[in-house]
């Protein structure tokens, strides 16, 4: 069972009490409903439902509705919840309105996307303008497009923090980046739709989250060093440590994207994340606290610049308010905690 902490869903609650009458009576479609992103807002916005009687109604569509009765059974079975069965790219649309929509699903880049670039790209491209024809049939009024940092391409170096409005974009010529460009397509179509049907499409950028539900076992280095910790081994560093990423908590992260739906500009991105830079020799060093022991397994370029991918998060302070409100530590004090709780604990593989 995958119950998310009580003081979490308290501080989701307690940062967005004047947004959830906008959503009083109405039905909520949600795609990624069992993914890390769709977990955190399906379990926030029940949560919100029941203590605050909004009388939500949320259909979740699922490739595997079983496997989610499985893993989240107080969320599957709660009585205002439907699964639908099928994938983005293809699905038989309920019927009904459907005033707000959420498109968090993905392709997930579990794997390098040059291993899958042509499952990669046309499954979420498809997907995304399949949710996209939903949505203008059944009466959407706002849709949350979940994008990703990925649309930016490689971060300059001497780009502290990418803002909104920069024009990079990954390379054409790699076929490494299908999952930046898959967003990238998918914003636009987004954008199109929006102006063609007369509905609002928001769209939220996604950079790099630590918390509970967060896979342990992908490429997330965040993840991987938890693991480590849980397992009692040394923090392992697999580069060698310089390049710069930044951590949002995933109940801040859950606070942001139910404002950004609500309340955030119509065809307007925002970045959404930390803008709190740290290394990852530095995070493994704060991990290792936990553990006492890390490893750095590569060795720095003499004189190459580190990479980065950080935003900006100026838009989203200025426009909407939002803030970082749990540090980096406590975010990984958490995570840690909750594992060790019992949730999806990493454990020692078997000798």
């Amino acid at each position: 069972m995958t119950r998310l902490p009580a003081r979490d869903l308290d501080h989701i609650l307690s940062h967005t009490r004047d947004l959830w009458d906008d959503l009083r009576g109405r039905t909520i479609f949600f795609t990624g409903c069992t993914g890390f992103v769709g977990m955190w807002l399906i379990e926030s916005l029940l949560c919100a439902n029941d203590r605050l009687d909004l009388g939500v109604s949320v259909v979740g569509l699922t490739r595997n509705p079983e496997r989610f009765r499985e893993k989240a059974p107080h969320l599957a079975g709660h009585p205002t919840v439907r699964l639908l069965r099928g994938n983005m790219v293809g699905f038989e649309y309920p019927e009904g309105q459907y005033p707000f929509v959420i498109h968090a699903a993905t392709e997930p880049p579990l794997a390098p996307d040059i291993t899958n670039p042509l499952g990669v790209f046309p499954a979420d491209v498809q997907g995304t303008r399949n949710v996209l024809e939903f949505a203008r049939r059944a009466g959407t009024r706002r849709l949350l497009f979940v994008s990703s940092g990925g649309i930016y391409g490689k971060q300059p170096s001497q780009m502290t923090h990418i803002p909104e409005d920069y024009t990079g974009a990954p390379s054409t010529m790699d076929i490494g980046s299908a999952y930046g460009q898959a967003k990238r397509v998918s914003e636009f179509m987004c954008a199109m739709y929006a102006r063609a049907y007369g509905f609002d499409a928001t769209i939220a950028r996604l950079f790099t989250f630590v918390g509970p539900l967060l896979p342990l076992d992908a490429r997330y280095a965040v993840g991987n060093f938890i693991q480590d910790a849980l397992r009692g081994d040394p923090v392992r560093v697999a580069g060698d440590g310089t390049p710069y990423r930044s951590y949002l908590y995933a109940a801040d992260m859950a606070v942001w994207l139910w404002t950004i739906l609500l309340r955030g500009k119509p065809s307007r991105p925002y970045n959404v994340g930390s803008s709190e830079a740290i290394t990852i020799a530095h995070l493994a060093q704060t991990v290792a606290q936990h553990t006492g022991a890390m490893e750095i397994a590569g060795e720095p370029v003499r004189g190459a610049p580190a990479e980065r991918y950080v935003p900006s998060t100026t838009r989203a302070h200025a426009e909407l308010g939002l803030r970082h409100w749990i540090d980096l530590k406590e975010a990984l004090r958490r995570t840690l905690e909750w594992h060790r709780s019992g949730d999806l604990r990493a454990t020692r593989p078997p000798p």
